[in-house]
């Protein structure tokens, strides 16, 4: 199998080289800045075992593949904002022996939020779930780190639609030799739900900074406890904590000193998007579908699309601040 990483950032660069490093075939889609410096200087990619460069062939879209083979395998790591665009790019392309892309091949959602798996499978015949446990930091062209060990990260894998087959549990083979946790599940969707409960403070990171607070941390709680609200009456279920903990025990070791996450990272890189409306905003979403006041949710989710949009740096603003903003929502909800 050939793996295309289409969005070779924190996510899929790491994803992308281990696989290389492992013998598998890889090529990195990416644009810009970071496509330039990979096509020129290749993935520098720092892991618990030190730096290595990473020679890949980098494209910037399909057409420049010259078309897709059956063997193919998609692995989709854009944020969420952007997976509509790389769904219709890359399910568009055609296939070597008929056909195209969104009708032959598959495509992995290595993203936060679960809104991607929906958005696949509007187009693609063949989608598959990825819950992404694997700490990586991006701020710079060309230049990727994961430093988790014994294992890179953990990556439970299976059909979005519920379920698993053979293909699931050969891909999940190769991300192992790769240096990764790979359980194939029947029940995916399950895992990212518990995911996105966890990523509901990436906002709150953005906008104060990653360093610990108190009051940061009772902020997130809130965020946390209007999801859960939220998922109860959607009758959604979720891996519980005890399961995520169990699953990552002994295998993914994060050293202390690390940069902020995602979200943070797409306000460091001025990128001018952000992934809140796909987190807190899958929150809100699932509340005002079954009458669940989240106003928290809906203040880190202005909050943070503000600084995307405005392009402010990340951390700049005080906790009290965004606090007393989210008491004010909670007062008029």
């Amino acid at each position: 199998m050939r793996y295309i990483i289409i969005g070779a950032g924190a996510i899929g660069a790491t994803i992308g080289g281990r696989l290389a490093e492992a013998g598998g075939e890889v090529v990195l889609v990416a644009r810009g800045a970071h496509a330039e410096a990979l096509a020129a200087d290749g993935l520098r990619l720092t892991t618990a075992d030190g730096p290595r460069v990473h020679r890949l062939p980098v494209v910037t879209g399909p057409a420049e593949l010259g078309g897709l083979r059956p063997d193919d395998v998609l692995l989709l790591a854009v944020k969420t904002q952007d997976a509509v665009a790389a769904l219709d790019a890359w399910g568009a392309a055609e296939v070597a022996g008929g056909g195209t892309a969104a009708q032959r091949l598959p495509v992995l959602c290595a993203q936060n939020g679960v809104e991607s798996e929906r958005l696949a499978l509007r187009r693609f015949a063949r989608v598959y779930g990825v819950c992404v446990w694997l700490p990586a930091t991006f701020t710079e062209p060309g230049a990727v780190s994961a430093l988790c060990a014994p294992l890179t990260g953990v990556l439970h894998l299976g059909l979005a639609a519920g379920g698993a087959d053979a293909r699931a549990r050969r891909i999940a083979a190769d991300l192992e030799r790769a240096g990764f946790g790979a359980p194939v599940v029947t029940d995916v969707m399950r895992w990212k739900y518990a995911k996105l409960l966890g990523n509901l403070g990436n906002a709150v990171q953005a906008t104060t900074g990653p360093e610990p607070d108190p009051a940061k941390a009772a902020l997130v709680l809130r965020a946390r406890r209007e999801g859960l609200e939220a998922l109860l009456a959607a009758g959604i279920p979720y891996a519980s904590d005890a399961e995520e903990a169990e699953a990552r025990e002994g295998k993914v070791r994060q050293p202390d000193a690390v940069r902020g996450g995602s979200s943070w990272q797409s306000l460091y890189r001025g990128t001018g998007t952000i992934e809140a409306d796909y987190l807190n905003g899958e929150v809100c979403l699932l509340g005002r579908l079954h009458g669940v006041p989240t106003p928290v949710n809906e203040t880190l989710r202005h909050a943070a699309n503000i600084f995307a949009r405005e392009g402010l740096p990340p951390g700049s603003m005080s906790i009290a601040d965004l606090t007393a903003l989210a008491d004010e929502a909670a007062a008029r909800a």
